[in-house]
Protein backbone atom coordinates (compact mmCIF):
# COMPACT_ATOMS: atom_id res chain seq x y z
CA UNK A 1 0.00 0.00 0.00
CA UNK A 2 1.55 2.99 -0.68
CA UNK A 3 1.11 4.99 2.51
CA UNK A 4 3.88 7.26 4.69
CA UNK A 5 4.66 6.28 8.15
CA UNK A 6 5.51 8.75 10.53
CA UNK A 7 9.17 7.72 12.37
CA UNK A 8 8.19 7.09 15.37
CA UNK A 9 10.11 3.66 15.54
CA UNK A 10 13.73 6.14 13.92
CA UNK A 11 12.85 8.91 17.03
CA UNK A 12 12.97 6.01 19.75
CA UNK A 13 16.58 4.54 18.23
CA UNK A 14 17.81 8.56 18.26
CA UNK A 15 16.86 8.45 21.59
CA UNK A 16 19.29 5.75 22.48
CA UNK A 17 23.16 5.96 23.01
CA UNK A 18 25.36 6.32 19.94
CA UNK A 19 26.38 3.20 18.79
CA UNK A 20 28.12 2.99 15.36
CA UNK A 21 27.57 -0.11 15.49
CA UNK A 22 23.74 -0.29 15.37
CA UNK A 23 22.77 -1.53 11.52
CA UNK A 24 19.78 0.47 11.26
CA UNK A 25 21.73 4.39 12.07
CA UNK A 26 21.98 5.30 8.27
CA UNK A 27 25.90 5.68 7.65
CA UNK A 28 27.58 9.40 5.76
CA UNK A 29 28.67 8.30 2.25
CA UNK A 30 32.24 7.50 3.49
CA UNK A 31 30.47 4.39 4.72
CA UNK A 32 29.32 3.08 1.61
CA UNK A 33 32.15 4.24 -0.76
CA UNK A 34 35.14 0.90 -1.63
CA UNK A 35 38.82 2.06 -0.29
CA UNK A 36 40.50 -0.93 -1.50
CA UNK A 37 39.69 -2.95 -4.61
CA UNK A 38 39.56 -6.51 -3.31
CA UNK A 39 37.10 -6.10 0.16
CA UNK A 40 36.03 -9.12 1.32
CA UNK A 41 33.40 -11.63 -0.05
CA UNK A 42 31.13 -10.81 2.80
CA UNK A 43 30.09 -7.67 4.62
CA UNK A 44 26.24 -6.29 5.62
CA UNK A 45 24.99 -9.00 7.46
CA UNK A 46 25.90 -11.84 4.80
CA UNK A 47 25.34 -9.70 1.51
CA UNK A 48 27.99 -9.47 -1.09
CA UNK A 49 30.03 -6.69 -1.83
CA UNK A 50 30.95 -5.68 -5.39
CA UNK A 51 33.24 -3.51 -7.13
CA UNK A 52 32.27 -1.02 -9.81
CA UNK A 53 34.82 -3.16 -12.11
CA UNK A 54 33.03 -6.47 -11.10
CA UNK A 55 29.85 -5.27 -12.43
CA UNK A 56 30.89 -3.83 -15.43
CA UNK A 57 32.06 -7.33 -16.40
CA UNK A 58 29.10 -8.73 -15.50
CA UNK A 59 27.13 -6.99 -17.20
CA UNK A 60 29.69 -6.81 -20.15
CA UNK A 61 29.71 -3.22 -19.79
CA UNK A 62 26.44 -2.36 -19.30
CA UNK A 63 25.39 -3.71 -22.62
CA UNK A 64 21.97 -2.73 -24.21
CA UNK A 65 21.50 -6.76 -24.98
CA UNK A 66 21.79 -7.64 -21.05
CA UNK A 67 18.95 -4.47 -20.37
CA UNK A 68 16.03 -6.67 -18.86
CA UNK A 69 14.01 -3.56 -17.42
CA UNK A 70 13.97 0.38 -16.73
CA UNK A 71 12.48 1.65 -13.57
CA UNK A 72 11.40 4.80 -11.69
CA UNK A 73 15.52 4.64 -10.69
CA UNK A 74 17.75 3.20 -13.26
CA UNK A 75 18.33 0.13 -15.34
CA UNK A 76 18.36 -3.57 -14.79
CA UNK A 77 20.50 -5.66 -16.40
CA UNK A 78 21.22 -8.93 -16.79
CA UNK A 79 24.85 -10.01 -15.36
CA UNK A 80 26.82 -13.05 -14.63
CA UNK A 81 29.00 -12.93 -11.86
CA UNK A 82 32.60 -14.21 -11.46
CA UNK A 83 31.31 -17.70 -10.07
CA UNK A 84 29.27 -18.51 -12.90
CA UNK A 85 26.17 -17.32 -11.03
CA UNK A 86 23.58 -15.23 -12.98
CA UNK A 87 21.89 -12.19 -11.62
CA UNK A 88 19.70 -9.44 -12.23
CA UNK A 89 21.96 -6.47 -11.42
CA UNK A 90 19.84 -3.08 -10.83
CA UNK A 91 21.96 0.21 -11.93
CA UNK A 92 20.85 3.52 -9.63
CA UNK A 93 20.60 6.17 -12.58
CA UNK A 94 19.45 9.49 -11.15
CA UNK A 95 19.22 13.44 -11.93
CA UNK A 96 21.48 15.19 -9.50
CA UNK A 97 18.25 16.92 -7.60
CA UNK A 98 17.13 12.82 -6.98
CA UNK A 99 20.12 11.81 -5.63
CA UNK A 100 19.46 12.20 -2.02
CA UNK A 101 16.38 10.09 -2.56
CA UNK A 102 18.32 7.65 -4.81
CA UNK A 103 20.63 6.81 -1.89
CA UNK A 104 17.99 6.75 1.10
CA UNK A 105 16.30 4.29 -1.48
CA UNK A 106 19.24 2.31 -1.69
CA UNK A 107 20.41 1.98 1.89
CA UNK A 108 16.90 0.57 2.96
CA UNK A 109 16.66 -1.78 0.40
CA UNK A 110 20.04 -3.09 1.21
CA UNK A 111 19.24 -2.94 4.84
CA UNK A 112 15.61 -4.72 5.15
CA UNK A 113 16.89 -7.22 2.58
CA UNK A 114 20.14 -8.19 3.93
CA UNK A 115 17.92 -9.54 7.25
CA UNK A 116 14.87 -11.06 5.36
CA UNK A 117 15.18 -14.50 4.20
CA UNK A 118 11.34 -15.77 2.64
CA UNK A 119 10.87 -18.17 -0.48
CA UNK A 120 8.47 -15.13 -1.84
CA UNK A 121 10.89 -12.16 -1.31
CA UNK A 122 14.00 -11.73 -3.92
CA UNK A 123 17.27 -12.46 -2.58
CA UNK A 124 19.58 -10.29 -2.41
CA UNK A 125 22.66 -11.43 -3.51
CA UNK A 126 25.06 -8.15 -2.78
CA UNK A 127 25.53 -4.37 -3.57
CA UNK A 128 27.58 -2.23 -4.82
CA UNK A 129 28.59 0.79 -3.42
CA UNK A 130 32.00 1.91 -5.20
CA UNK A 131 32.32 6.22 -4.94
CA UNK A 132 29.22 7.47 -6.23
CA UNK A 133 27.95 4.32 -8.14
CA UNK A 134 25.84 2.31 -6.65
CA UNK A 135 24.32 -0.93 -7.74
CA UNK A 136 22.15 -3.57 -5.95
CA UNK A 137 22.54 -7.35 -6.95
CA UNK A 138 19.71 -9.80 -6.89
CA UNK A 139 19.03 -13.79 -7.84
CA UNK A 140 17.61 -13.68 -11.16
CA UNK A 141 13.70 -14.60 -12.15
CA UNK A 142 13.63 -16.28 -15.23
CA UNK A 143 10.17 -15.46 -15.71
CA UNK A 144 10.32 -11.79 -15.15
CA UNK A 145 7.42 -9.84 -13.41
CA UNK A 146 3.69 -10.63 -13.39
CA UNK A 147 2.83 -7.72 -14.75
CA UNK A 148 4.06 -8.56 -18.68
CA UNK A 149 2.41 -11.97 -18.34
CA UNK A 150 -0.89 -10.50 -17.63
CA UNK A 151 -0.40 -8.28 -20.85
CA UNK A 152 0.24 -11.72 -22.62
CA UNK A 153 3.82 -9.91 -23.09
CA UNK A 154 4.91 -13.36 -21.29
CA UNK A 155 5.41 -16.22 -23.33
CA UNK A 156 3.33 -19.11 -21.45
CA UNK A 157 -0.67 -18.41 -21.00
CA UNK A 158 -1.00 -17.48 -17.29
CA UNK A 159 -4.50 -19.70 -16.40
CA UNK A 160 -6.49 -18.60 -13.56
CA UNK A 161 -4.96 -21.87 -10.92
CA UNK A 162 -1.45 -20.46 -11.93
CA UNK A 163 -2.70 -16.78 -10.95
CA UNK A 164 -4.09 -17.64 -7.86
CA UNK A 165 -1.13 -19.57 -6.86
CA UNK A 166 0.92 -16.51 -7.74
CA UNK A 167 -1.45 -14.82 -5.19
CA UNK A 168 -0.94 -16.84 -2.70
CA UNK A 169 2.61 -16.67 -2.95
CA UNK A 170 2.56 -13.31 -3.02
CA UNK A 171 0.60 -12.83 0.28
CA UNK A 172 2.57 -15.18 2.09
CA UNK A 173 5.45 -12.48 1.09
CA UNK A 174 3.62 -9.95 2.59
CA UNK A 175 2.05 -11.81 5.80
CA UNK A 176 5.56 -12.58 6.35
CA UNK A 177 6.47 -8.40 6.34
CA UNK A 178 3.41 -7.40 8.03
CA UNK A 179 4.00 -10.10 10.86
CA UNK A 180 7.46 -9.09 12.28
CA UNK A 181 9.51 -11.16 9.79
CA UNK A 182 12.67 -12.07 11.18
CA UNK A 183 13.78 -8.81 12.64
CA UNK A 184 10.81 -8.33 14.89
CA UNK A 185 9.31 -5.53 13.45
CA UNK A 186 6.75 -5.49 10.90
CA UNK A 187 7.16 -3.94 7.57
CA UNK A 188 4.97 -1.98 4.99
CA UNK A 189 6.01 -2.55 1.62
CA UNK A 190 4.57 0.83 0.04
CA UNK A 191 4.92 -0.03 -3.57
CA UNK A 192 3.00 -3.24 -3.74
CA UNK A 193 1.92 -3.86 -7.62
CA UNK A 194 1.96 -6.50 -10.41
CA UNK A 195 5.50 -5.19 -11.62
CA UNK A 196 6.87 -5.49 -8.15
CA UNK A 197 5.75 -9.54 -7.95
CA UNK A 198 8.86 -11.08 -9.87
CA UNK A 199 8.30 -15.03 -11.31
CA UNK A 200 11.05 -17.79 -10.81
CA UNK A 201 11.20 -20.81 -13.57
CA UNK A 202 8.50 -22.45 -12.10
CA UNK A 203 5.85 -19.71 -11.84
CA UNK A 204 6.78 -19.13 -7.87
CA UNK A 205 5.60 -15.75 -6.80
CA UNK A 206 8.73 -13.03 -5.05
CA UNK A 207 8.10 -9.69 -3.97
CA UNK A 208 10.62 -7.37 -4.94
CA UNK A 209 11.67 -3.08 -5.03
CA UNK A 210 11.92 -2.49 -1.11
CA UNK A 211 13.24 1.04 -1.78
CA UNK A 212 10.19 2.15 -0.22
CA UNK A 213 9.66 0.27 2.45
CA UNK A 214 9.36 1.08 6.29
CA UNK A 215 9.25 -0.15 9.50
CA UNK A 216 5.98 -0.13 11.41
CA UNK A 217 6.04 1.60 14.84
CA UNK A 218 7.46 -0.59 17.98
CA UNK A 219 4.82 -2.58 19.14
CA UNK A 220 1.86 -1.88 16.55
CA UNK A 221 0.55 -4.31 14.72
CA UNK A 222 -1.32 -1.64 12.29
CA UNK A 223 -0.60 1.61 11.52
CA UNK A 224 -2.55 4.42 9.47
CA UNK A 225 -0.52 7.23 7.44
CA UNK A 226 -0.79 10.31 5.94
CA UNK A 227 1.62 10.28 3.11
CA UNK A 228 0.75 8.85 -0.79
CA UNK A 229 4.09 7.31 -1.84
CA UNK A 230 4.37 4.83 -4.63
CA UNK A 231 3.21 4.26 -7.98
CA UNK A 232 1.52 7.70 -9.32
CA UNK A 233 -1.65 6.49 -10.79
CA UNK A 234 -1.54 2.83 -10.06
CA UNK A 235 -3.99 3.54 -7.64
CA UNK A 236 -7.51 3.74 -8.98
CA UNK A 237 -9.39 6.46 -7.04
CA UNK A 238 -12.61 4.82 -7.85
CA UNK A 239 -12.41 2.22 -5.99
CA UNK A 240 -15.72 2.48 -4.80
CA UNK A 241 -16.96 1.63 -8.22
CA UNK A 242 -14.67 -1.21 -8.61
CA UNK A 243 -16.28 -2.52 -5.12
CA UNK A 244 -19.61 -2.78 -7.23
CA UNK A 245 -18.10 -4.67 -10.03
CA UNK A 246 -16.77 -6.91 -7.72
CA UNK A 247 -19.72 -7.15 -5.90
CA UNK A 248 -22.06 -7.52 -8.98
CA UNK A 249 -21.66 -10.94 -10.69
CA UNK A 250 -23.37 -9.93 -13.76
CA UNK A 251 -20.88 -7.32 -14.19
CA UNK A 252 -17.71 -9.54 -12.77
CA UNK A 253 -18.17 -11.70 -16.01
CA UNK A 254 -17.50 -8.67 -17.99
CA UNK A 255 -14.14 -8.06 -16.51
CA UNK A 256 -13.01 -11.97 -16.57
CA UNK A 257 -9.57 -11.96 -18.94
CA UNK A 258 -10.87 -13.23 -22.05
CA UNK A 259 -7.46 -15.06 -22.80
CA UNK A 260 -7.93 -17.11 -19.86
CA UNK A 261 -8.96 -20.87 -21.11
CA UNK A 262 -12.92 -20.96 -19.90
CA UNK A 263 -12.02 -24.46 -18.50
CA UNK A 264 -9.57 -23.49 -16.26
CA UNK A 265 -12.35 -21.34 -13.83
CA UNK A 266 -15.31 -22.26 -12.03
CA UNK A 267 -17.49 -18.56 -11.51
CA UNK A 268 -17.97 -19.85 -8.10
CA UNK A 269 -14.01 -19.26 -7.26
CA UNK A 270 -14.31 -16.04 -9.47
CA UNK A 271 -16.49 -14.60 -7.10
CA UNK A 272 -14.99 -15.73 -4.13
CA UNK A 273 -11.81 -13.83 -5.59
CA UNK A 274 -13.80 -10.50 -6.27
CA UNK A 275 -15.42 -10.85 -2.35
CA UNK A 276 -12.16 -11.24 -0.96
CA UNK A 277 -10.80 -8.23 -3.02
CA UNK A 278 -13.79 -6.15 -2.11
CA UNK A 279 -13.57 -6.66 1.65
CA UNK A 280 -9.84 -5.91 1.23
CA UNK A 281 -10.07 -2.31 0.27
CA UNK A 282 -12.83 -1.58 2.14
CA UNK A 283 -12.72 1.69 3.94
CA UNK A 284 -12.58 0.89 7.68
CA UNK A 285 -8.67 -1.33 8.51
CA UNK A 286 -10.52 -3.28 11.43
CA UNK A 287 -12.55 -4.54 8.17
CA UNK A 288 -10.49 -6.05 6.17
CA UNK A 289 -8.20 -9.34 6.51
CA UNK A 290 -5.13 -9.90 7.02
CA UNK A 291 -2.52 -10.43 4.32
CA UNK A 292 -2.08 -14.35 6.82
CA UNK A 293 -6.43 -14.45 6.26
CA UNK A 294 -5.86 -13.39 2.73
CA UNK A 295 -3.62 -16.25 1.93
CA UNK A 296 -5.70 -19.09 3.43
CA UNK A 297 -8.61 -17.86 2.06
CA UNK A 298 -7.03 -18.19 -1.66
CA UNK A 299 -5.52 -21.81 -0.93
CA UNK A 300 -9.45 -22.08 -0.14
CA UNK A 301 -10.33 -20.78 -2.96
CA UNK A 302 -7.83 -22.79 -5.52
CA UNK A 303 -9.24 -26.03 -3.76
CA UNK A 304 -12.53 -24.98 -4.54
CA UNK A 305 -11.75 -24.25 -8.31
CA UNK A 306 -9.47 -27.51 -8.59
CA UNK A 307 -13.02 -29.18 -7.13
CA UNK A 308 -15.40 -27.69 -9.35
CA UNK A 309 -13.47 -28.14 -12.52
CA UNK A 310 -13.63 -31.93 -11.59
CA UNK A 311 -10.06 -32.50 -11.09
CA UNK A 312 -9.16 -35.82 -8.61
CA UNK A 313 -8.53 -34.82 -5.25
CA UNK A 314 -4.98 -36.55 -5.19
CA UNK A 315 -3.70 -34.38 -8.26
CA UNK A 316 -4.35 -31.15 -5.67
CA UNK A 317 -1.82 -29.78 -3.88
CA UNK A 318 -2.21 -27.37 -1.35
CA UNK A 319 0.66 -24.60 -2.05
Amino acid sequence: MPFGLVSAWNKRRRSKSEDHGDPWKYKPAEYWQLKDQNPPSKRHHGSSVFTLKEMEEATNSFAEGNLIGKGGFGRVYKGTLRSGEVVAIKKMELPPFKAAEGEREFRVEVDILSRLDHPNLVSLIGYCADGKHRFLVYEYMHRGNLQDHLNGIGEVKMEWPMRLRVAIGAAKGLAYLHSSSAIGIPIVHRDFKSTNILLNTNFEAKISDFGLAKLMPEGQETYMTARVLGTFGYFDPEYTAVRNILNDRKKLRKVIDPEMSRSTYTMESIAMVANLASRCVRAESSERPSMEDCGKELQLILYTNSKGLGMAMHTFRMV
